[in-house]
């Protein structure tokens, strides 16, 4: 099966064996439940709690109830399996989009570069035409997962 990357093992948090996780991942609400399993060295672990603090996801595993069973953990890349999301028909992984093609309201056809979060609900696209651009999703008219295509509405300003 096929892995997405979630995020980091930043540090424990307290003395009961909780881990704090820094996440950029779209779709936190499908990964982190109670009994998912996220992947840490290919090994699964089930989640046995989970809560938000300070902007890091905090989880605890398995059975592991204690600061110095979790302490091998650190620093370690968490992921989860791909196809476990569910994601809808209009919901695409960041990582996805760098195999769509763009096409514009003028014709023009080209490739995503790079995707990243200009804010918490603004991505924006790097996408090469004849010459680069930036493309904020509000310009998105619609994303074609079948066809793994974009396509955007450009304006006078963007071009």
């Amino acid at each position: 099966m096929e892995k997405v990357y979630v995020g980091k093992i930043v540090s424990t948090h307290g003395i009961k064996g909780e881990i704090k996780i820094l996440s950029g991942f779209n779709f936190k609400d499908k990964v982190f439940k109670i009994g998912n399993k996220l992947i840490i060295d290919d090994k699964e672990y089930e989640i046995k709690s989970y809560r938000v603090h300070k902007g890091f996801d905090m989880v605890t595993l398995d059975d592991y109830n204690d600061i110095n069973e979790v302490l091998f953990l650190m620093k370690k890349k968490v992921y989860f399996f791909k196809d476990m999301l569910g994601l809808s028909d209009n919901e695409v992984l960041d990582d996805d989009l760098l195999e769509y093609r763009v096409i514009s309201n003028d014709g023009r056809v080209g490739e995503v570069l790079e995707v990243f979060c200009a804010s918490p609900t603004n991505k924006v696209i790097r996408v090469k035409f004849d010459k680069e651009f930036l493309v904020p999703s509000a310009f998105f008219t619609k994303v074609d997962k079948e066809n793994k295509t974009i396509y955007v509405e450009l304006i006078n300003g963007l071009e």
